[in-house]
């Protein structure tokens, strides 16, 4: 497997006790971001892949996503993705589908990207599961694309964990990584048939729903009456926050308090304000109140998260001072 990342940029890598011993292990030069990675694949079925990195400064991507169905759990991340655009938070669990559109992302610099996640191939979805299930076929594209982005799917957080810290090698590797794949996307497409479809909103809505977006992004410190909103989106209050739940997958309410993070988490990396002065600019009055609800959505408290963005900036300028003598 080695030969897969030659000419790429990655080189191969070992970290004792991070991962099993079966796959294969990767990183990248200092000078561009801190990576680690772990993958393992099954005769072009599958991929499972784990993540362990972060860029050294905020990394605007855009690629085309390969033809594949795949679901990852994010311990932890910071950004926004975009088309629809919304927040890219730890704990979330997301699927793509790939051979679509250009996959755009802004990822924020400083903050790990820790991530679990499984690949299926065409080979696994269009041949194989199709010619096992050809009734079921079409609920398993649509199971994967319902999914989309939750902070709610604790039984496929546990498979993930349980793939993540497997350490076994040979036949019962092979015989363990090929039952969580099958099990991983059973998981998803019970999902789908328990709550069924998911809504949509009409384009006309989906291009007011965008506007009213992008005011909360721009003003997401000031006081935001409903009312205000829903003048903007041009609809009335209650078909606002049921619409924009559904095209963003989160209340009005979370998607403010998600900007004013944001903004606050690089606040917090790129300056030295008290975390009450942090507090205030981006909204919060109570100092209390803001870390509450910073805590919630990082994972961290703000003098936690300030602590770790330092520390990783202090390490990697030190791995480079080493590597330059």
């Amino acid at each position: 497997m080695a030969g897969r990342w030659r000419n790429t940029g990655f080189f191969q890598i070992r970290r004792t006790g991070v991962t099993a011993p079966w796959g294969c292990a990767g990183g990248t030069p200092p000078s561009r971001a801190a990576v680690f990675f772990w993958t393992y694949g099954q005769q072009d079925l599958y991929t499972i892949k784990i993540h362990d990195f972060f860029f050294h400064e905020d990394q605007l991507l855009e690629f085309h996503w390969p033809e594949s169905l795949s679901v990852t759990w994010y311990e932890s991340i910071s950004g926004e993705e975009f088309s629809p655009c919304r927040r890219l938070v730890p704990g979330c669990v997301k699927s793509f589908i790939g051979g679509r559109e250009p996959y755009r992302a802004l990822i924020h610099r400083q903050i790990p990207i820790v991530s679990i996640g499984v690949e299926i191939t065409p080979a696994y979805y269009r041949d194989y599961l199709r010619r096992q299930f050809p009734q079921e076929y079409q609920s398993l594209l649509e199971s994967f694309q319902t999914l989309d982005q939750t902070e709610h799917f604790p039984e496929m957080v546990q498979l993930l964990k349980q793939v993540r810290d497997y350490r076994g090698e040979g036949l019962p590797a092979r015989l363990f990584y090929d039952g969580k794949v099958a099990e991983a996307v059973a998981l998803v497409v019970e999902r789908h048939l328990k709550r069924g479809s998911r809504r949509s909103v009409s384009a006309e809505d989906a291009v007011r729903l965008a506007d009213v977006a992008a005011f909360i992004t721009a003003h997401c410190a000031d006081e935001l009456p409903l009312e205000r909103l829903s003048r903007i989106g041009c609809m009335s209050i209650s078909k606002l926050k049921d619409a924009f739940h559904v095209r963003y997958g989160c209340t009005i309410t979370q998607y403010i308090q998600g900007q004013r993070t944001e903004q606050a988490g690089r606040l917090l990396r790129e300056t030295d304000l008290p975390v009450s002065q942090v507090a205030a600019i981006v909204g919060y009055q109570n100092p209390s109140r803001f870390a509450e609800i910073f805590r919630r959505n990082t994972g961290r408290s703000p003098a936690e998260y300030r602590r770790a963005c330092w520390s990783s900036f202090t390490e990697v300028n030190d791995m480079e001072r080493k590597d330059s003598l």
